[in-house]
C-alpha cells in the first residue's frame, strides 16, 4: 500500500556548497540519499514530494561541515499481510517463483501455488495448468495475496500465495 508521510533526515553539507545555491544542493542531496531506499519501519521511499523549510544548519566543530535537520514529505510503499497485489513474475524455479510489485520482491512457494499447476522446464521454466491453457512464466502478470512479511532495517521480505479464489494469472 502507498502512504504519504512526513519524515526527517539529517544531512551533512560540505563547506564548498555554502553560498547562494546551498538550498538547492541540500534538496538534491536529500533526494539522492532517500529516494529508492527502504526504511524497515516506514517502507520503500518512492519519491520526495515536498521539502519543508530547513532549519539553520549547525557547523560541526573541527570539520567545517554543516549539519541540517531536513523535514520532508514523501510517498512510501509498504506491503502488509493479507494485502492483494498485482505483480510481474521475474524468476521461476521448481521451488516457486519470484514476483515484483514495484520495488517489493515477493516469493511464492510451490506449496502456495494451486495443485492444478505443475512445474515444467521443457522450453522454459514455468508453471503450467493441467489443461495446458495457462502458463506462469517470466514476465507474466499475477495477482497474489501477501501471506507474511519480515521487516529488517533496510529490507522487507514477503511471501505470497495464489492458492485462493480470484488469485493467479492475470495475463501471460
Amino acid at each position: 500500500m502507498f502512504f504519504q508521510l512526513t519524515l526527517e533526515k539529517e544531512i551533512m553539507l560540505h563547506p564548498r556548497n555554502f553560498g547562494p545555491k546551498m538550498r538547492e544542493v541540500l534538496k538534491a542531496s536529500l533526494k539522492q540519499q532517500v529516494e529508492g531506499t527502504c526504511d524497515g519501519r516506514h517502507g520503500y521511499i518512492v519519491i520526495v514530494t515536498r521539502i519543508h523549510d530547513t532549519n539553520p544548519g549547525v557547523i560541526v566543530e573541527g570539520t567545517g561541515w554543516a549539519k541540517f535537520q531536513v523535514k520532508y514529505e514523501c510517498i512510501v510503499f509498504r506491503p502488509f499481510k493479507g494485502e492483494i497485489l498485482e505483480c510481474v513474475v521475474k524468476e521461476v524455479t521448481k521451488f516457486g517463483f519470484f514476483a515484483e510489485a514495484g520495488p517489493q520482491q515477493i516469493f511464492v512457494s510451490e506449496y502456495m501455488i494451486p495443485s492444478d499447476y505443475q512445474f515444467s522446464s521443457v522450453d522454459e521454466a514455468c508453471y503450467i495448468s493441467i489443461d495446458g491453457m495457462e502458463r506462469i512464466r517470466k514476465d507474466s502478470e499475477v495477482r497474489l495475496k501477501v501471506m507474511g512479511t519480515c521487516i529488517e532495517n533496510t529490507e522487507i521480505k514477503c511471501i505470497g500465495s495464489i492458492k485462493e479464489d480470484y488469485l493467479g494469472l492475470i495475463s501471460d
